[in-house]
């Protein structure tokens, strides 16, 4: 089974974390998918990373920028309704689901804390980013410049055209430097936001990794844009 890794967080041997791919199956039991092979894909997942699976939390993702620290009521089969998680507890992993928008990895190794989250343009642009940066702070008594970070698979921008009304509110939130222009059509460079809020909410630049990967134009990933009818890959971490 073939996952791909933050170089960032490798080093760390209390950490585990991947994000998945087609080769996993689909995680998400939403898309119309058959739940006893979604089940079996997340009992192959499990095994392969020698975790529970009723310990795992995954989400209702609603395009939110709300944030949810864990509590025992949240299971496998009772995920919260939110677009991130954080949590100091050990052997409780933690999922987001994508298929384009941009999962981020988060761990904080002083604080021994760590979050995902789901952040597609509704949520970037609610900048979901600076909610898991606070409860961080608030929460666990993180330090923002300890705090690193893994912007996973995500649509690029040269894939990622928007309509002229997404160019609008671009401007009104002050992100149009995010928008490039091509002749009639407009690009969203989603993973430019993203690394400008977490800079701006004290992350350090080195403390801050974005994937390569297009989920669009990698066919070993899933993606919406791609194919309405496609299943989900997940950023997945657990402390130890």
């Amino acid at each position: 089974m073939k996952f791909y890794q933050s170089k960032l967080l490798n080093s760390f041997s209390n950490l585990t974390h991947c994000f998945t791919n087609k080769q996993n199956g689909n995680l998400a039991f939403h898309v119309n998918d058959d739940p006893d092979r979604v089940l079996k894909n997340h009992q192959n997942l499990a095994q392969e990373l020698d975790y529970k699976m009723e310990t795992l939390v995954h989400m209702k993702q609603i395009h939110s920028n709300s944030v949810h620290i864990v509590t025992s009521n949240d299971t496998f089969y009772k995920p919260p309704t939110c677009d991130a998680l954080i949590t100091d507890k050990q052997e409780i992993p933690l999922m987001v689901m994508v298929a384009d928008c941009s999962p981020i990895l988060f761990y904080d190794p002083k604080q021994q804390v760590i979050a995902v989250t789901h952040a597609g343009r509704v949520g970037t642009f609610k900048n979901i980013v600076k909610n898991v940066i606070e409860s961080f702070v608030d929460d666990f008594g993180s330090n923002p410049s300890n705090i690193l970070a893994c912007v996973g698979p995500t649509i690029c921008q040269k894939c990622y055209e928007v309509g002229k009304e997404i160019l609008q509110e671009a401007e009104e939130k002050n992100l149009n430097y995010a928008i490039k222009q091509k002749d009639d059509k407009y690009f969203l460079d989603i993973r430019c936001i993203l690394k400008k809020h977490l800079r701006e909410n004290g992350l350090n630049e080195n403390h801050i990794e974005l994937s390569p990967h297009c989920s669009k134009y990698d066919a070993k990933f899933y993606s919406y844009r791609e194919d309405r009818a496609c299943g989900r890959f997940a950023g997945l971490i657990s402390l130890h």
